[in-house]
Protein backbone atom coordinates (compact mmCIF):
# COMPACT_ATOMS: atom_id res chain seq x y z
CA UNK A 1 0.00 0.00 0.00
CA UNK A 2 1.37 3.40 -0.98
CA UNK A 3 2.18 5.63 1.97
CA UNK A 4 0.31 8.96 1.95
CA UNK A 5 2.42 12.02 1.24
CA UNK A 6 2.54 15.01 3.56
CA UNK A 7 0.28 16.81 1.10
CA UNK A 8 -2.20 13.90 1.16
CA UNK A 9 -2.38 14.14 4.95
CA UNK A 10 -2.70 17.91 4.76
CA UNK A 11 -5.69 17.63 2.44
CA UNK A 12 -7.36 15.17 4.82
CA UNK A 13 -6.89 17.09 8.03
CA UNK A 14 -5.83 20.76 7.66
CA UNK A 15 -8.14 23.68 6.95
CA UNK A 16 -6.09 26.62 5.68
CA UNK A 17 -6.52 30.37 5.91
CA UNK A 18 -8.63 31.50 2.92
CA UNK A 19 -9.24 27.80 2.25
CA UNK A 20 -9.83 26.93 -1.40
CA UNK A 21 -9.68 23.28 -2.41
CA UNK A 22 -7.94 23.54 -5.81
CA UNK A 23 -5.27 25.85 -4.39
CA UNK A 24 -4.57 23.37 -1.61
CA UNK A 25 -4.09 20.57 -4.15
CA UNK A 26 -0.85 22.20 -5.33
CA UNK A 27 0.35 23.50 -1.99
CA UNK A 28 4.01 23.84 -1.10
CA UNK A 29 5.18 21.92 1.96
CA UNK A 30 7.75 24.31 3.38
CA UNK A 31 10.52 22.77 5.45
CA UNK A 32 13.14 25.48 5.86
CA UNK A 33 14.22 29.03 5.29
CA UNK A 34 17.36 31.13 5.31
CA UNK A 35 17.43 34.88 4.86
CA UNK A 36 15.19 35.77 1.92
CA UNK A 37 14.82 32.14 0.79
CA UNK A 38 12.34 29.33 1.45
CA UNK A 39 12.88 25.59 0.84
CA UNK A 40 10.16 23.01 0.20
CA UNK A 41 10.19 19.29 0.91
CA UNK A 42 11.11 18.53 -2.72
CA UNK A 43 14.36 20.44 -2.20
CA UNK A 44 13.38 23.41 -4.36
CA UNK A 45 14.49 26.91 -3.38
CA UNK A 46 12.22 29.96 -3.67
CA UNK A 47 12.57 33.66 -3.09
CA UNK A 48 10.23 34.56 -0.25
CA UNK A 49 9.07 37.69 -2.05
CA UNK A 50 6.56 38.70 0.61
CA UNK A 51 8.67 37.90 3.70
CA UNK A 52 6.09 35.31 4.76
CA UNK A 53 3.04 37.55 5.03
CA UNK A 54 4.96 40.85 5.17
CA UNK A 55 6.27 39.81 8.59
CA UNK A 56 9.63 37.98 8.48
CA UNK A 57 11.49 41.27 8.36
CA UNK A 58 14.84 40.08 9.75
CA UNK A 59 14.84 37.03 7.47
CA UNK A 60 14.55 33.33 8.15
CA UNK A 61 16.95 31.35 10.30
CA UNK A 62 17.93 33.85 13.01
CA UNK A 63 19.16 31.53 15.73
CA UNK A 64 19.38 34.27 18.36
CA UNK A 65 15.61 34.68 18.25
CA UNK A 66 15.11 30.93 18.70
CA UNK A 67 17.56 31.03 21.62
CA UNK A 68 15.64 33.88 23.27
CA UNK A 69 12.42 31.87 22.98
CA UNK A 70 14.10 28.78 24.47
CA UNK A 71 15.51 30.73 27.42
CA UNK A 72 12.13 32.20 28.23
CA UNK A 73 10.33 28.87 27.81
CA UNK A 74 12.75 27.31 30.29
CA UNK A 75 12.30 30.15 32.78
CA UNK A 76 8.58 30.96 32.47
CA UNK A 77 6.69 29.53 29.49
CA UNK A 78 3.39 31.23 30.34
CA UNK A 79 1.71 33.35 32.97
CA UNK A 80 -1.53 35.30 32.87
CA UNK A 81 -1.36 39.04 32.36
CA UNK A 82 -4.87 39.71 33.62
CA UNK A 83 -4.99 42.63 36.05
CA UNK A 84 -2.98 41.65 39.10
CA UNK A 85 -0.31 39.75 37.15
CA UNK A 86 2.56 40.72 34.88
CA UNK A 87 5.94 39.46 33.72
CA UNK A 88 9.37 40.93 33.09
CA UNK A 89 9.53 40.53 29.27
CA UNK A 90 6.18 42.31 28.91
CA UNK A 91 7.32 45.17 31.15
CA UNK A 92 10.60 45.53 29.27
CA UNK A 93 8.92 45.38 25.87
CA UNK A 94 6.29 47.99 26.75
CA UNK A 95 8.97 50.35 28.08
CA UNK A 96 11.02 49.88 24.93
CA UNK A 97 8.06 50.49 22.63
CA UNK A 98 7.25 53.72 24.45
CA UNK A 99 10.72 54.95 23.49
CA UNK A 100 10.31 54.18 19.77
CA UNK A 101 6.61 54.85 19.09
CA UNK A 102 4.90 58.17 18.40
CA UNK A 103 5.56 60.58 21.32
CA UNK A 104 2.07 60.48 22.77
CA UNK A 105 1.74 56.67 22.51
CA UNK A 106 3.11 55.32 25.79
CA UNK A 107 0.81 52.48 26.89
CA UNK A 108 0.35 49.08 25.24
CA UNK A 109 -2.01 46.13 25.29
CA UNK A 110 -0.57 42.97 23.75
CA UNK A 111 -2.44 40.49 21.56
CA UNK A 112 -1.62 37.43 19.47
CA UNK A 113 -1.84 39.23 16.12
CA UNK A 114 -3.15 42.09 14.03
CA UNK A 115 -6.83 41.20 13.83
CA UNK A 116 -7.02 40.92 17.62
CA UNK A 117 -5.24 44.27 17.88
CA UNK A 118 -7.82 45.91 15.62
CA UNK A 119 -10.68 44.36 17.59
CA UNK A 120 -9.11 45.84 20.74
CA UNK A 121 -8.88 49.22 19.02
CA UNK A 122 -12.57 49.23 18.07
CA UNK A 123 -13.63 48.34 21.59
CA UNK A 124 -11.24 50.86 23.13
CA UNK A 125 -12.56 53.68 20.94
CA UNK A 126 -16.11 52.91 22.05
CA UNK A 127 -15.03 52.58 25.68
CA UNK A 128 -13.27 55.95 25.58
CA UNK A 129 -16.30 57.82 24.32
CA UNK A 130 -18.64 56.09 26.74
CA UNK A 131 -16.43 57.07 29.68
CA UNK A 132 -16.45 60.63 28.27
CA UNK A 133 -20.25 60.60 28.33
CA UNK A 134 -20.63 60.48 24.53
CA UNK A 135 -22.32 57.10 24.48
CA UNK A 136 -23.61 57.32 20.90
CA UNK A 137 -20.13 57.61 19.37
CA UNK A 138 -19.77 53.99 18.22
CA UNK A 139 -19.32 53.95 14.43
CA UNK A 140 -16.00 53.12 12.77
CA UNK A 141 -15.24 54.56 9.33
CA UNK A 142 -12.77 52.64 7.19
CA UNK A 143 -11.86 52.71 3.51
CA UNK A 144 -12.40 50.67 0.39
CA UNK A 145 -9.38 48.45 -0.26
CA UNK A 146 -8.49 48.46 3.44
CA UNK A 147 -7.48 45.19 5.10
CA UNK A 148 -7.77 44.80 8.87
CA UNK A 149 -8.20 41.07 9.47
CA UNK A 150 -10.93 38.46 9.18
CA UNK A 151 -12.45 38.12 12.64
CA UNK A 152 -16.04 39.30 12.44
CA UNK A 153 -15.59 42.97 13.38
CA UNK A 154 -12.20 43.24 11.63
CA UNK A 155 -13.77 41.70 8.51
CA UNK A 156 -16.56 44.27 8.73
CA UNK A 157 -13.94 47.02 8.87
CA UNK A 158 -12.06 45.50 5.93
CA UNK A 159 -12.93 47.20 2.65
CA UNK A 160 -12.32 44.23 0.36
CA UNK A 161 -15.79 42.83 -0.45
CA UNK A 162 -14.47 39.37 -1.39
CA UNK A 163 -14.11 38.68 2.34
CA UNK A 164 -17.77 39.36 3.17
CA UNK A 165 -20.41 37.30 1.30
CA UNK A 166 -20.29 33.92 3.01
CA UNK A 167 -20.07 35.38 6.53
CA UNK A 168 -22.69 38.12 6.44
CA UNK A 169 -24.43 39.89 8.01
CA UNK A 170 -21.49 42.07 8.95
CA UNK A 171 -21.22 43.75 12.33
CA UNK A 172 -23.29 46.96 12.24
CA UNK A 173 -21.60 50.30 12.78
CA UNK A 174 -18.82 49.92 10.20
CA UNK A 175 -18.82 51.94 6.97
CA UNK A 176 -16.35 52.80 4.22
CA UNK A 177 -15.23 55.74 2.12
CA UNK A 178 -13.21 55.67 -1.08
CA UNK A 179 -9.48 55.00 -0.91
CA UNK A 180 -7.06 57.73 -2.03
CA UNK A 181 -5.68 55.09 -4.52
CA UNK A 182 -3.91 57.55 -6.89
CA UNK A 183 -4.04 55.23 -9.91
CA UNK A 184 -7.81 54.74 -9.73
CA UNK A 185 -9.27 57.50 -7.55
CA UNK A 186 -11.73 59.63 -9.50
CA UNK A 187 -12.04 63.07 -7.86
CA UNK A 188 -15.56 64.48 -7.56
CA UNK A 189 -16.56 67.06 -10.13
CA UNK A 190 -15.45 70.38 -8.69
CA UNK A 191 -16.07 73.99 -9.49
CA UNK A 192 -13.42 76.12 -11.14
CA UNK A 193 -12.79 77.76 -7.76
CA UNK A 194 -11.99 74.45 -6.08
CA UNK A 195 -8.23 74.43 -5.52
CA UNK A 196 -8.06 71.14 -3.63
CA UNK A 197 -5.62 68.44 -4.70
CA UNK A 198 -6.78 64.84 -5.31
CA UNK A 199 -5.29 63.88 -1.95
CA UNK A 200 -7.28 66.54 -0.15
CA UNK A 201 -10.43 65.59 -2.06
CA UNK A 202 -10.01 61.96 -1.02
CA UNK A 203 -9.50 62.99 2.60
CA UNK A 204 -12.54 65.25 2.51
CA UNK A 205 -14.68 62.18 1.86
CA UNK A 206 -14.13 61.44 5.53
CA UNK A 207 -15.61 64.79 6.53
CA UNK A 208 -18.60 64.17 4.26
CA UNK A 209 -19.17 60.77 5.88
CA UNK A 210 -18.88 62.14 9.42
CA UNK A 211 -21.37 64.93 8.67
CA UNK A 212 -23.72 62.50 6.91
CA UNK A 213 -23.67 59.99 9.79
CA UNK A 214 -23.64 62.67 12.47
CA UNK A 215 -20.45 63.57 14.38
CA UNK A 216 -22.01 62.42 17.65
CA UNK A 217 -22.26 58.88 16.24
CA UNK A 218 -18.69 58.42 14.90
CA UNK A 219 -16.08 57.02 17.27
CA UNK A 220 -13.05 56.58 14.99
CA UNK A 221 -11.52 56.57 11.56
CA UNK A 222 -9.41 53.51 10.74
CA UNK A 223 -6.75 53.31 8.06
CA UNK A 224 -3.47 51.72 7.06
CA UNK A 225 -0.92 54.45 6.30
CA UNK A 226 -0.14 52.47 3.13
CA UNK A 227 -2.79 50.00 1.94
CA UNK A 228 -0.42 47.09 1.55
CA UNK A 229 -2.59 44.00 1.02
CA UNK A 230 -4.58 45.86 -1.64
CA UNK A 231 -1.40 46.36 -3.64
CA UNK A 232 0.88 48.92 -1.92
CA UNK A 233 -1.48 51.87 -2.37
CA UNK A 234 0.54 54.95 -1.38
CA UNK A 235 -1.62 58.03 -0.73
CA UNK A 236 -0.65 61.56 -1.84
CA UNK A 237 1.54 63.32 0.71
CA UNK A 238 -1.20 65.77 1.68
CA UNK A 239 -3.79 63.08 2.41
CA UNK A 240 -2.94 62.07 5.99
CA UNK A 241 -2.42 65.60 7.40
CA UNK A 242 -5.92 66.47 6.15
CA UNK A 243 -7.34 63.29 7.71
CA UNK A 244 -5.78 64.21 11.07
CA UNK A 245 -7.27 67.70 10.90
CA UNK A 246 -10.75 66.34 10.10
CA UNK A 247 -10.59 63.88 13.00
CA UNK A 248 -9.61 66.70 15.35
CA UNK A 249 -12.40 68.95 14.04
CA UNK A 250 -15.14 66.41 14.78
CA UNK A 251 -13.75 64.67 17.89
CA UNK A 252 -13.10 61.42 16.01
CA UNK A 253 -10.24 59.15 17.08
CA UNK A 254 -7.64 58.24 14.46
CA UNK A 255 -6.70 54.55 14.47
CA UNK A 256 -3.57 53.76 12.46
CA UNK A 257 -3.38 50.12 11.38
CA UNK A 258 0.40 49.66 11.28
CA UNK A 259 0.24 45.87 11.38
CA UNK A 260 2.30 45.74 8.17
CA UNK A 261 3.91 49.18 8.04
CA UNK A 262 5.17 49.19 11.64
CA UNK A 263 8.78 48.37 12.54
CA UNK A 264 10.49 49.58 9.42
CA UNK A 265 8.68 48.37 6.31
CA UNK A 266 8.36 51.91 4.89
CA UNK A 267 11.92 52.90 5.84
CA UNK A 268 10.62 54.60 9.00
CA UNK A 269 9.93 52.89 12.31
CA UNK A 270 6.26 53.84 11.89
CA UNK A 271 4.68 55.06 8.70
CA UNK A 272 2.67 58.08 9.77
CA UNK A 273 5.93 59.71 10.88
CA UNK A 274 6.51 60.36 7.18
CA UNK A 275 3.47 62.64 7.15
CA UNK A 276 4.26 64.48 10.37
CA UNK A 277 1.18 63.35 12.30
CA UNK A 278 0.35 61.00 15.17
CA UNK A 279 -2.61 58.65 15.69
CA UNK A 280 -4.68 58.26 18.85
CA UNK A 281 -4.58 54.47 18.64
CA UNK A 282 -2.13 52.35 16.67
CA UNK A 283 -2.28 48.62 16.01
CA UNK A 284 0.78 46.52 15.27
CA UNK A 285 1.91 42.90 14.82
CA UNK A 286 3.95 41.14 12.08
CA UNK A 287 7.32 42.91 12.23
CA UNK A 288 7.48 43.09 16.03
CA UNK A 289 8.58 39.43 16.17
CA UNK A 290 9.40 38.89 12.48
CA UNK A 291 6.80 36.14 12.60
CA UNK A 292 8.89 33.95 14.91
CA UNK A 293 6.08 34.04 17.50
CA UNK A 294 2.47 35.27 17.25
CA UNK A 295 2.35 38.72 18.87
CA UNK A 296 0.58 41.98 18.18
CA UNK A 297 -0.71 44.89 20.13
CA UNK A 298 -2.51 48.17 20.57
CA UNK A 299 -0.71 51.37 21.48
CA UNK A 300 -2.82 54.16 22.91
CA UNK A 301 -2.43 57.85 23.60
CA UNK A 302 -1.95 59.10 27.12
CA UNK A 303 -5.49 60.51 27.27
CA UNK A 304 -7.04 57.17 26.26
CA UNK A 305 -4.84 55.30 28.73
CA UNK A 306 -5.98 57.72 31.43
CA UNK A 307 -9.59 56.78 30.71
CA UNK A 308 -8.73 53.09 31.03
CA UNK A 309 -6.98 53.77 34.36
CA UNK A 310 -10.37 54.82 35.78
CA UNK A 311 -10.51 53.75 39.46
CA UNK A 312 -14.26 53.11 39.42
CA UNK A 313 -14.54 49.32 38.98
CA UNK A 314 -17.96 49.75 37.36
CA UNK A 315 -16.06 51.30 34.44
CA UNK A 316 -13.44 48.58 34.10
CA UNK A 317 -12.02 47.99 30.59
CA UNK A 318 -13.44 44.47 30.28
CA UNK A 319 -11.29 43.33 27.36
CA UNK A 320 -8.94 40.36 27.62
CA UNK A 321 -7.00 37.61 25.85
CA UNK A 322 -5.55 34.49 27.45
CA UNK A 323 -2.27 35.02 25.61
CA UNK A 324 -1.99 38.78 26.06
CA UNK A 325 1.57 39.79 27.03
CA UNK A 326 2.75 36.20 26.54
CA UNK A 327 6.21 36.09 28.13
CA UNK A 328 7.74 34.04 25.30
CA UNK A 329 6.26 36.32 22.64
CA UNK A 330 7.56 39.40 24.44
CA UNK A 331 11.02 37.85 24.82
CA UNK A 332 11.06 37.04 21.10
CA UNK A 333 10.01 40.60 20.27
CA UNK A 334 12.86 42.01 22.35
CA UNK A 335 15.39 39.78 20.58
CA UNK A 336 13.96 40.74 17.21
CA UNK A 337 14.10 44.46 18.01
CA UNK A 338 17.72 43.99 19.13
CA UNK A 339 18.55 42.67 15.65
CA UNK A 340 16.68 45.45 13.85
CA UNK A 341 18.43 48.14 15.87
CA UNK A 342 21.91 46.55 15.96
CA UNK A 343 21.99 45.90 12.22
CA UNK A 344 20.37 49.19 11.23
CA UNK A 345 17.63 47.34 9.36
CA UNK A 346 15.14 50.21 9.25
CA UNK A 347 17.68 52.30 7.37
CA UNK A 348 18.55 49.27 5.27
CA UNK A 349 14.89 48.75 4.39
CA UNK A 350 14.79 52.32 3.10
CA UNK A 351 17.96 51.81 1.05
CA UNK A 352 16.99 48.41 -0.36
CA UNK A 353 13.51 49.73 -0.98
CA UNK A 354 14.84 52.50 -3.19
CA UNK A 355 16.81 49.88 -5.10
CA UNK A 356 13.78 47.57 -5.43
CA UNK A 357 11.58 50.35 -6.76
CA UNK A 358 14.23 51.47 -9.27
CA UNK A 359 14.62 47.91 -10.54
CA UNK A 360 10.84 47.34 -10.66
CA UNK A 361 10.48 50.47 -12.77
CA UNK A 362 12.27 48.65 -15.61
CA UNK A 363 9.07 46.61 -16.12
CA UNK A 364 7.07 49.71 -17.01
CA UNK A 365 7.57 49.35 -20.76
CA UNK A 366 5.42 46.21 -20.98
CA UNK A 367 2.10 46.91 -22.69
CA UNK A 368 0.09 45.39 -19.82
CA UNK A 369 1.87 47.03 -16.90
CA UNK A 370 -0.49 49.78 -15.80
CA UNK A 371 1.35 51.12 -12.79
CA UNK A 372 4.39 50.33 -10.66
CA UNK A 373 4.27 51.87 -7.20
CA UNK A 374 5.99 51.47 -3.88
CA UNK A 375 7.33 52.99 -0.72
CA UNK A 376 10.08 51.64 1.49
CA UNK A 377 10.84 47.98 0.92
CA UNK A 378 7.67 47.09 -0.96
CA UNK A 379 6.48 47.50 -4.49
CA UNK A 380 3.44 46.49 -6.53
CA UNK A 381 3.03 45.95 -10.24
CA UNK A 382 -0.55 46.38 -11.44
CA UNK A 383 -1.36 44.40 -14.58
CA UNK A 384 -4.13 45.75 -16.81
CA UNK A 385 -5.82 44.73 -20.05
CA UNK A 386 -5.47 48.23 -21.50
CA UNK A 387 -3.03 50.87 -20.28
CA UNK A 388 -4.86 53.85 -21.72
CA UNK A 389 -8.22 53.12 -20.13
CA UNK A 390 -6.76 51.25 -17.11
CA UNK A 391 -9.28 48.49 -17.86
CA UNK A 392 -8.76 45.31 -15.88
CA UNK A 393 -8.70 41.78 -17.26
CA UNK A 394 -11.87 39.76 -16.81
CA UNK A 395 -11.64 37.59 -13.69
CA UNK A 396 -12.21 34.41 -15.71
CA UNK A 397 -8.96 35.03 -17.60
CA UNK A 398 -7.10 34.45 -14.31
CA UNK A 399 -4.18 36.60 -15.39
CA UNK A 400 -2.94 37.16 -11.85
CA UNK A 401 -3.00 33.47 -10.87
CA UNK A 402 -1.26 32.55 -14.12
CA UNK A 403 1.52 35.06 -13.50
CA UNK A 404 1.80 33.81 -9.93
CA UNK A 405 2.15 30.24 -11.19
CA UNK A 406 4.80 31.30 -13.69
CA UNK A 407 6.84 33.04 -10.99
CA UNK A 408 6.64 29.95 -8.79
CA UNK A 409 7.93 27.81 -11.64
CA UNK A 410 10.94 30.15 -11.72
CA UNK A 411 11.47 30.01 -7.96
CA UNK A 412 9.59 32.96 -6.43
CA UNK A 413 6.60 32.93 -4.10
CA UNK A 414 4.29 35.75 -2.95
CA UNK A 415 0.61 36.65 -2.59
CA UNK A 416 -1.34 38.75 -5.07
CA UNK A 417 -4.41 40.95 -4.98
CA UNK A 418 -6.18 40.05 -8.19
CA UNK A 419 -3.82 41.12 -10.98
CA UNK A 420 -1.53 43.14 -8.70
CA UNK A 421 1.80 41.48 -7.91
CA UNK A 422 3.33 42.43 -4.54
CA UNK A 423 7.03 42.23 -3.69
CA UNK A 424 8.07 42.99 -0.10
CA UNK A 425 11.04 40.83 0.94
CA UNK A 426 12.88 40.75 4.26
CA UNK A 427 15.03 43.73 5.20
CA UNK A 428 18.22 41.66 4.81
CA UNK A 429 17.54 40.87 1.14
CA UNK A 430 20.57 41.36 -1.11
CA UNK A 431 20.58 43.55 -4.20
CA UNK A 432 21.44 40.58 -6.44
CA UNK A 433 18.36 38.80 -5.04
CA UNK A 434 16.20 41.83 -5.83
CA UNK A 435 17.61 41.81 -9.37
CA UNK A 436 16.54 38.22 -9.86
CA UNK A 437 13.08 38.74 -8.33
CA UNK A 438 12.37 41.54 -10.78
CA UNK A 439 13.72 39.46 -13.67
CA UNK A 440 11.47 36.55 -12.69
CA UNK A 441 8.41 38.79 -12.61
CA UNK A 442 9.27 40.30 -16.00
CA UNK A 443 9.83 36.88 -17.56
CA UNK A 444 6.56 35.62 -16.09
CA UNK A 445 4.52 38.58 -17.37
CA UNK A 446 5.94 37.98 -20.86
CA UNK A 447 5.18 34.25 -20.64
CA UNK A 448 1.52 34.90 -19.80
CA UNK A 449 0.83 38.05 -21.85
CA UNK A 450 3.54 38.13 -24.52
CA UNK A 451 6.12 40.83 -25.06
Amino acid sequence: MTQPTQLDIDRRHVIHSLHHGPTCDDAHVWVGGRGAMLFDEAGREYFDALAGLWNVVVGHGRSEIAAAAARQMNALPYATSYAGSTNRPAIELAERLAEMFYPRINRFFFTSGGAEANEAAFKTARFYWKVAGKTEKTKIIGRNWGYHGTTLAAMSATGLPAYWPWFEPRVPGFLHIESPYPYRFVPPIASAEDSRTPGQMAADLLEEAIVREGPDSVAAFLGEPIQCVAGVIVPPDDYWPRIRAICDKYDVLLIADEVITGFGRTGEWFALSRYGIEPDLVTFAKGITSGYFPLGGLGMSDSIAEAIDERDTSRAWMHAHTYSAHPVGCAVALANLDIIEREGLVEQAAERGRYLNRRAATLASHKNVGEIRGLGLMTAVEIVADRESKAEFAAEEKVGPRIHAATQNRGMFTRMRGDVYNIAPCFTVEERQIDRMVEILGESIEEVLGK
